[in-house]
């Protein structure tokens, strides 16, 4: 236990100074959404969803109308409410 504090504190110390260090990277393949799909099996208008989850209204009619794919964390959101939209209504309604 002590020695991996203390290669941690070493690595810590390296990266301050620039050194390059061994780190791990996962990258996760999230898949293309189906906007619509997802909004209409909710029950929700373009700007119900928008308000719920809290997306721009022309953010929604531009993924909708493919203008644009939604990028980033706003496609890992949307992927989570695909499979769990009751979780993520309660992560938010719990301030």
């Amino acid at each position: 236990m002590t020695s991996k504090i203390l290669r941690g504190m070493r690595e810590a110390v390296g990266f301050a100074r620039g050194e390059p260090i061994a780190a791990r990277e996962t990258a996760v393949d999230v898949q293309d959404v189906d906007v619509r799909t997802i909004r209409k099996r909710l029950g929700l208008t373009q700007d119900e969803f928008a308000i719920r989850f809290g997306f721009s209204s022309g953010s929604i009619r531009n993924w909708e109308q493919g203008h644009r794919k939604p990028q980033g964390p706003a496609r890992v959101l949307l992927k989570v409410i695909e499979k769990e939209p009751e979780a993520v209504n309660r992560a938010l309604s719990a301030a």
